[in-house]
């Protein structure tokens, strides 16, 4: 699989995922015939390890995907890039706990609820759970959850030990609660655990993946798996927001072309109030999407140097991410107030690229207030407080 036939295939779909948008939101979730489309155009298996039947493309084609499926339809796009990302997650776990998922069937998918909200007990041989873990994006179609915890320290007086945990789809049921105004068709339903046992194997250290000790690369050696979990992530949920706003921008243009001043008739391109908010929406998007692409060429080249990223292109690159998702609410701000009475309209494109990208924004991950931090404190050559980068 090339970069170019990987995109090929993407914009193939391009024209179905904007027809079932609409229909998508009522759903709640993403259309089995989606998903289906996915997984036979192997749109998942971006970052997934050849060894699996996956392809190992660089992230930045990725993430590109990611971008152009965000376009037509914001879920489907955050979907993508939520449901990839998890598959090159898998891939970092220990080897067992990948043949447990993929060892059958390699096009079974993960959903993910990070936030450490559950209980967490550690007993012999691994960790029991209980509780409930909100906002498993893509969880209908999935047969496994990853779920975040904070275990007891194995020695007293330590911090807790944050993990993730790996369950079996008969560990869990879902709770369809998911009635949201953005990012509606995702299906980011609850994920409740009565009781269930996790074998030791079948998790992996917040600590351990910050410092790039991945028990997968034991036999996933690719210079992608080299690369940092919370990069990884972050940008799998930013990336679908500079495509909403690129959709938005395009249709923002088509519709302006067509509209005229009810006052004077003068056509509202000829307007400089609209010249100006397309302008500026441009660079914001453009900006977001070229230092993307540009943050992960760089960290490619590093490990396929075999030289290790420094914690201050983390720190970075995180950042770039923050501002990536503060561009794209600022430039579908833009077009959406200058959209006028008929941006409000739920048959237009723009109020649901809107509510979307406000949705993806609202996510903890795509806080650039705490991305900010990350970086400064970097830049200051203080110590890092939060790992997740």
């Amino acid at each position: 699989m090339t970069p170019e036939s990987y995109l090929a295939r993407v914009r193939d779909l391009l024209p179905a995922l904007r027809e079932r948008a609409a229909p998508a939101e009522q759903l709640r979730r993403m259309p089995d015939e989606t998903f289906a489309d996915f997984q036979a155009a192997g749109l998942f298996r971006a970052l997934q390890p050849k060894r699996y039947g996956g392809y190992e493309l660089d992230p930045g084609t990725f993430y590109q995907a990611a971008m152009e499926v965000g376009a037509v339809c914001g879920s489907s796009g955050w979907i993508l890039g939520v449901l990839g990302v998890h598959n090159w997650h898998l891939a970092i776990f220990d080897p067992q706990a990948q043949e447990d998922v993929w060892g059958d069937d390699d096009s079974v998918q993960l959903s993910t609820s990070l936030a450490p909200t559950g209980e967490v007990e550690r007993v012999d041989g691994g960790y029991r759970l209980r509780g409930r873990w909100s906002f498993s994006s893509g969880c209908d179609h999935c047969q496994w959850a990853v779920l975040g915890g904070a275990a007891p320290p194995a020695t007293p007086g330590e911090p807790p030990d944050l993990r993730v945990f790996l369950l079996p789809r008969h560990d869990y049921r879902i709770d369809d609660n998911w009635h949201v105004m953005g990012l509606a068709a995702t299906g980011s339903k609850d994920i409740v655990v009565t009781d269930a046992f996790v074998p030791g194997y079948r998790t992996h250290s917040y600590r351990d993946a910050f410092a790039l000790n991945h028990p997968g690369c034991a036999v996933n050696p690719a210079p992608l798996y080299r690369l940092p979990f919370g990069l990884i992530f972050t940008y799998g949920i930013v990336t679908p927001a500079i495509g909403a706003a690129q959709g938005a921008w395009t249709m923002f243009r088509e519709q302006a072309a067509k509209r005229l001043n009810v006052r004077d008739g003068s056509r509202a391109v000829e307007d400089p109030f609209m010249q100006y908010r397309l302008a500026e929406a441009a660079a914001e998007i453009g900006a977001a999407r070229e230092r993307t692409i540009a943050n992960f060429a760089e960290m490619m080249r590093l490990v396929r140097a075999g030289r290790e990223i420094p914690l201050a292109t983390r720190a970075r690159c995180r950042w770039d991410s923050g501002k990536a998702i503060a561009r794209s609410v600022h430039a579908i701000d833009l077009l959406f107030e200058a959209s006028g009475g008929h941006g409000i309209f739920l048959n237009n494109p723009i109020q649901r690229a809107w509510r979307d990208v406000h949705a993806m924004r609202a996510h903890a991950g795509n806080n650039p207030e705490r991305a900010s931090f990350i970086f400064g404190r970097s830049e200051f050559g203080l110590p890092p407080q939060d790992i997740r980068f």
